[in-house]
């Protein structure tokens, strides 16, 4: 069945909110521009919030 799907892509999205993937397609074929979040944002990162993200990112192993 999966040799009749002309082309396979996965899309990894990290949100719970509703996601619209954006699509183009040229003559010479299909490409995927990006991935919007469906929810409205809730402000600016202030000075604490971005610290915390910083902490969880350590945590979880991401290098910055």
């Amino acid at each position: 069945m999966l040799r009749q799907v002309s082309e396979v892509c996965a899309i990894y999205c990290a949100t719970a909110n509703q996601a619209e993937v954006i699509l183009a397609e040229i003559a010479g074929g299909r490409g995927i521009l990006g991935v919007v979040d469906g929810a409205v944002p809730a402000g600016i990162e202030q000075e604490a919030d971005i610290a915390e993200k910083q902490s969880l990112l350590r945590r979880i192993g991401y290098k910055l």
